[in-house]
C-alpha cells in the first residue's frame, strides 16, 4: 500500500477548495459534504455550525479510530454491513477511509459475500434510499426522475452502475435493491469520485414468491416482465445515458446469463458498456492464465494452449471469449483458429452440434456460444463426460466455473499429466469455496508439486514437496476485483466510445506483468544470467494491493484507447501524457476545504 500513500500524500497538496451553499443542519446531514468533528473553527463559524459540533477538532484519522472501534463491537458480518451502511449515510469521506485502511478485512462485509445477505434481506433492513430506482409501472416518467436525480441536481456521472436484480452474488432473484457495493468498489480501488457515480435499479418485477408474499417488500409486487416489453424498458434507460452522459461507462450488474450476453452484445459498439460477470471474469483469469504460461514456459502463449472449460454459462463464457480475443489481439490468428482451441462442457457434457441451430447441453443456439460449439463431425456422440474430454483433447489449461463441487476429480487431473501436460495450470473459480471443482492442496497432491493453480475464493497456502524439498505454494485468487475497477477508471480517464477487447486485453497484460510469481521470475532471471526461478509465489497479487494494481491497469487501457483513435479526450493528449492525467483524475477520501458560496455545491 505505500504506492497509494504516497498518491493520497500527492494529492492532499492538490485537493481544491470546495465552494458550498448548505449551511447548519443541511450540511451536517449531506453525506457528501459532513465531515462531523473536522470541520475546522473557521468553517464552524462560516456555515453556522459553532454549538452543533463539541468543541474539539478531529483529525480524520481519529475519526477513522474511533468508527473502527464502533464497527468491532458488533460481532456478525450483516451488522457490520448495516453499521458501515449506516456511515455511508452520514459522511462519504469517512466510509471510504475507513474502509480503505482495512481493505481485505472490510470488503468482504461491504461485498460479497456478506452483501449478498443484505440484498436478500433488503426489505427488513432499508432505512435511507440510495441509488436511483426506475420502475416498469411507472415509466413514463423515466425521463423525469433520471433528470431529477443528474442533471437538475447538476451531478457529472462518470460511472452508472444498473442491475434488475435476477442473479443476485450467486443467490439469484432478489427482487428489489441497488447497485451501491459495486459502485462502491469502484471508488475505493478504482478512484471514481463517488460523486460522479449513480447505481441504477431496473424494477421490473421479481418471481421470488417469498418476497411477493412479504407485506415489507419495498419492491414493485409483479411478476418479472420479460420479453419485448422488457427489451424496452431497458432500452429506454439505455437511451437516457447515451443522451445525457455520452462519455460515462454503463455497468450491467447481475443480469441473469440469458439477458447479459445479449445486452452486452446490442449495445457495446454503440456506448462504453461493461459487464463484469462476463468481461471482468474473463479478464482476470486471463491474466492468470498469462502468469500461469510465463512460469510454466516463457517460450509458450495463450495461442499454443487447449482449454477446457467446465460450465457453459456466463462466466466460462465471458472467460473462453477474453481469452479468444486476447489470442487474435496480435492479429496472427483468426478468430475461428483461435475458437478451435476451446472445448466447453456443461452438465450433459461436451457442448457440440447437434443439427438445426442446436447443441448438445445447451439447447439453441443464439450466438451466445457461437464458435465454441464443436462439430459432430469430429466423432462426439452421446453425453460425453469432463473425464473422457481431457482424455480426448490433452488440455494445458482447466477451469471451472460449473459449482459442480468436486468435478476436478484425481482421474481427471492425472489425465491432464498422462496427456503429456508436465505443468498443468488449473484453475477451480467456483465459489463460495464449497462449491470448487477441486481444492488446491489435492491438486497440488495429485501432480506432485507441479500444477499452476488459482481460485475464485480465498484458500490458504498449501506445503508440498518437489523433488524431496518442502515448498510453500502460495493460492492467487481470481478475484474480478483486481481489475474491472481499473477498466472501468481507463474508461472513464480516456472517455471512451466504448470498451473495446483490445482495452481489456491492455489491462490483463498489465495485471498478469505485475503477479508475484513473474515479477519473481524476472528478478531471478536477471540475477541468474537468464535463468528463472519459481518458489511458489502467487499467479496474481494479493487483495491487499487492489487499488495500486488498478491504477497501473487504468494507464494500460487509457493508453490503449488512445493509442487506438478510440478516446473522446482532447486531441493533443498522448499516451505519455496518460499516466499525469490519472494521478489528477483519480479520487481519494480526504476533506478539502470548504467556503461558503450561495451559488456553490448543494
Amino acid at each position: 500500500m505505500a504506492a497509494n500513500r504516497a498518491l493520497t500524500e500527492t494529492r492532499k497538496h492538490t485537493l481544491p477548495i470546495l465552494r458550498v451553499a448548505l449551511r447548519g443542519e443541511s450540511l451536517l446531514t449531506h453525506p457528501r459534504f459532513n465531515k462531523g468533528t473536522s470541520f475546522t473553527h473557521k468553517e464552524r463559524k462560516e456555515f453556522g455550525l459553532t454549538g452543533r459540533l463539541p468543541s474539539r477538532v478531529n483529525t480524520l484519522d481519529e475519526q477513522v479510530t474511533r468508527a473502527y472501534e464502533q464497527l468491532n463491537s458488533r460481532t456478525e458480518p450483516i451488522r457490520k454491513n448495516t453499521f458501515l451502511q449506516s456511515l455511508k449515510d452520514q459522511n462519504w469521506i469517512l466510509y471510504y477511509a475507513l474502509i480503505a485502511r482495512h481493505l481485505k478485512e472490510l470488503v468482504p462485509i461491504i461485498y460479497t459475500p456478506t452483501q449478498a445477505q443484505a440484498i436478500a434481506e433488503y426489505s427488513h433492513l432499508f432505512r435511507r434510499s440510495g441509488g436511483l430506482y426506475l420502475t416498469m409501472g411507472d415509466q413514463e416518467t423515466m425521463e423525469e426522475d433520471f433528470l431529477n436525480q443528474t442533471v437538475k441536481e447538476r451531478n457529472e456521472i462518470d460511472l452508472v452502475v444498473c442491475t434488475d436484480a435476477e442473479a443476485i452474488l450467486g443467490i439469484g432473484d432478489q427482487g428489489v435493491g441497488i447497485s451501491t457495493a459495486k459502485s462502491a468498489m469502484y471508488t475505493l480501488i478504482g478512484g471514481i469520485d463517488p460523486a460522479r457515480c449513480l447505481s441504477v435499479m431496473l424494477d421490473v418485477g421479481t418471481d421470488n414468491q417469498k418476497l411477493l408474499n412479504d407485506e415489507l417488500y419495498v419492491g414493485w409486487k409483479h411478476s418479472r416482465v420479460r420479453g419485448e416489453e422488457y427489451d424496452q424498458f431497458v432500452d429506454k434507460f439505455i437511451q437516457l445515458v447515451r443522451k445525457y452522459y455520452p462519455h460515462c461507462v454503463l455497468h450491467f450488474e447481475d443480469f441473469a446469463a440469458k439477458n447479459a450476453y445479449r445486452l452486452l452484445m446490442r449495445y457495446r459498439k454503440d456506448h462504453a458498456v461493461f459487464n463484469d460477470d462476463i468481461q471482468g471474469t474473463g479478464a482476470v483469469t486471463l491474466a492468470g492464465i498469462m502468469s500461469a504460461i510465463g512460469i510454466a514456459n516463457p517460450s509458450s502463449t495463450i495461442a499454443s494452449q487447449r482449454y477446457v472449460i467446465l460450465g457453459a454459462g456466463s462466466a466460462g463464457l465471458g472467460i473462453a471469449t477474453q481469452v479468444r480475443d486476447a489470442i487474435t489481439a496480435s492479429g496472427k490468428v483468426s478468430k475461428e483458429e483461435a475458437s478451435d482451441k476451446f472445448w466447453l462442457v456443461d452438465r450433459e457434457g461436451l457442448v457440440y452440434d447437434i443439427g438445426g441451430g442446436m447443441a448438445k447441453g445447451v439447447g439453441e443456439v443464439k450466438g451466445r456460444l457461437e464458435g465454441f460449439v464443436r462439430s459432430a463431425k469430429e466423432g462426439w456422440e452421446g453425453n460425453v463426460g469432463l473425464l473422457d474430454v481431457v482424455k480426448e483433447v490433452k488440455p494445458t489449461v482447466l477451469i471451472g466455473c460449473s459449482t459442480a463441487a468436486g468435478a476436478f476429480t484425481k482421474e481427471v487431473i492425472e489425465a491432464m499429466v498422462d496427456g503429456g501436460c508436465e505443468r498443468p495450470i488449473v484453475f477451480p473459480l467456483s465459489n463460495p469455496s464449497n462449491l470448487v471443482e477441486a481444492k488446491p492442496e489435492d491438486i497440488l497432491k495429485w501432480t506432485k508439486g507441479k500444477a499452476l493453480v488459482a481460485t475464485g475464493s480465498p484458500f490458504p497456502p498449501v506445503k508440498v514437496k518437489i523433488d524431496g524439498e518442502e515448498k510453500e505454494i502460495i493460492i492467487a485468487e481470481c478475484n474480478n476485483a483486481l481489475i474491472y475497477p481499473g477498466l472501468g477508471f481507463g474508461a472513464v480517464l480516456s472517455q471512451a466510445k466504448e470498451i473495446t477487447d483490445r482495452m481489456i486485453v491492455a489491462g490483463a497484460n498489465r495485471l498478469a506483468e505485475l503477479s508475484p510469481a513473474i515479477r519473481k521470475q524476472v528478478a531471478t532471471s536477471k540475477a541468474n544470467d537468464g535463468e528463472g526461478d519459481y518458489s511458489g509465489q502467487a499467479l496474481l497479487p494479493d487483495f491487499r494491493e487492489a487499488p495500486k494494481i488498478n491504477f497501473e491497469i487504468a494507464v494500460a487501457v487509457a493508453e490503449q484507447a488512445v493509442r487506438d483513435g478510440n478516446s473522446t479526450m482532447s486531441k493533443d493528449v498522448r499516451v505519455e501524457d496518460v499516466r499525469e492525467r490519472a494521478k489528477e483524475k483519480v479520487w481519494v477520501p480526504l476533506y478539502c476545504e470548504y467556503e461558503y458560496d450561495p451559488n456553490g455545491l448543494s
